[in-house]
Parts: structure tokens; sequence; C-alpha cells
């Protein structure tokens, strides 16, 4: 089996990083193209036997699985080289949430899917969100799933609920993140606790949430009641929370929603000029 990447950016170059950590792709099965060749060459200077593709022809050609780590607006740009050397035997996978599985599917005669990752998964941890076209046999399905259980957990979703899955899955962490540090920085003008030892502990803690949340049995209700008790501190910091965040997530799932709208129309609209 060989794989190859279009695109070494920074979510394509973490995949292939997560793939070889894992044990999934030796170096010697990857080949990999990027506009900026140099991205690559670094790629194969840190995984000796990693081939660095001179077109994303050659990618094609040399590769029985391909991922499209592009932006949307290169997309197009892409299938149009690729698409006279692409064969129906050669499974695609898109990670570009607003290029659509139709888009796809009207231009390759590849077997599509699009698997939309996750920062965590550098860490061999965390969802991707699986959302397969329909040539995809339920054997592909599988053999895909698998592939990305090295590196992660596989979740099937529609794809009518891909941004709402990205938001909690793939921009989740950079949200909790600003929370996290949100709280560090207040922490430390309020106390004077050092920003190193606060980061050191409320990291430890996320951490430990997420085990709870995932092999603990705890779901956020139930954590909440746990920690809490009437009349205590964390009740009582549960309660300025609930003031405080009132409606922020609504804002945030409307704002990003919003732009993912505008990507699609942005992605229809090049697809449609270019057909």
């Amino acid at each position: 089996m060989k794989a190859g990447f279009i695109g070494t950016g920074s979510m394509g170059s973490i995949l292939i990083e997560a793939f070889i950590h894992s044990g999934a792709f030796n170096p010697e099965q990857i080949i990999a193209g990027n506009r900026t060749i140099r991205k690559v060459e670094l790629l194969a200077e840190t995984y000796p036997g990693l081939h660095v593709a001179a077109s994303n022809r050659e990618v094609v050609l040399g590769s029985d699985l391909i991922f499209l780590c592009v932006k949307p607006s290169e997309f197009k740009k892409v299938i149009d080289e690729i698409k006279e050397d692409v064969l129906p035997s050669q499974l695609i996978v898109s990670i570009t949430s607003p290029v659509l599985l139709k888009h796809l599917e009207g231009l390759l005669p590849a077997k599509i899917s699009k698997i939309i990752p996750s920062i965590t998964n550098y860490v061999l941890s965390g969802a991707t969100l699986c959302i397969h076209g329909n040539r995809m046999q339920p054997e592909d399905k599988e053999w895909l799933e698998n592939l990305f259980a090295h590196i992660s957990s596989p979740i099937r979703v529609s794809e009518n609920f891909t941004r709402i899955s990205s938001d909690i899955s793939s921009c989740g962490p950079a949200f909790l993140a600003k929370f996290l540090q949100s709280f560090i920085d207040a922490a430390a003008q309020a106390t004077g606790i050092s920003i190193e030892e606060a980061t050191l502990l409320a990291s430890e803690m996320t951490l430990g949430t997420g085990k709870l949340l995932t092999t603990g049995g705890f779901n956020p209700i139930t954590l909440q009641k746990r920690v809490s008790v009437p009349g205590g501190i964390t009740e009582e910091g549960l309660r300025i929370l609930d003031d405080e965040l009132a409606g922020i997530f609504s804002s945030v799932i409307s704002a990003t929603h919003a732009k993912y709208e505008e990507d699609i129309e942005k992605a229809e609209l090049l697809f449609a000029l270019k057909q």
C-alpha cells in the first residue's frame, strides 16, 4: 500500500507524522508533494525513505491512497492537474470540509471519502470525522476507518453535520486552549502564581478530565455534580460561569457556521466556473 499526500501544510504534515509514529505506514510507503517543495524535503530528512514528489501527478501515479490536504481555493486547480491520472481503483481522501463530496465525485472516478482530522491526532488521540462517498463499499469504509484508528477514534457523521462536528472535534482544541489560557492569566494576575506553574496545573487537569470523560464513566453533567457540593467553592465558581458563558457558544457556533456557508458558496462558484 502506497499513500500519497498532496499538500504538506499544518494538517497534512500532522497526518504524515501521526501515521508514521503509530506504525500505520513506514516512511517508504509515503509519497508527498507540496507547492513549496522544501516543506516535503524537510519531512524526508526527518523520516528517511519518504519520497518527495516533484508534481501532484507524480503523487497520484505512485499511490493507492491519495490524501488531498489543500485549501478550498486550491482544490479545483489540483483536481484539474490530476484528474486524467486518477483511477477508479484508487481511494481519495479529502480533509477539506467546504469542498463537498458531490464536487469531487463529479470530477474524479475514484472512491472518495472526506475525513476531517484534528490536531489531537498528532498524539494519536481525539476523533476523526468520517464522511463516505457513494462509491465507497462497506469493506472500503471499514478499511479506511481501521487505518485512522491507528491515530484516532474514527466517527462517522453526516455531511450535513460536518461543520458542527468539526467545531467540537477540530476547532474544539483551540477553543479549549483559549479558555484555559484565560483561566491561567486570571490566576496569575489575581494571585501571583507563575504562568508556568498555572499552565502545568491546567494542562494536567485537562488531561485527567479528558480521561474521566472518555474512560472514567463520566459525562460533562455528572462530572460537574461529582466535583461540586451544595454551598461549596466549586458550585460558586460554576454559578459565575453559568452567568458569564450564557449564550457564548451559541455565538461561536453561529460565527463558524456563517464562515462555513461562505466557504461552501465560494467552492460551489469555483467548481461551477471551471466545469
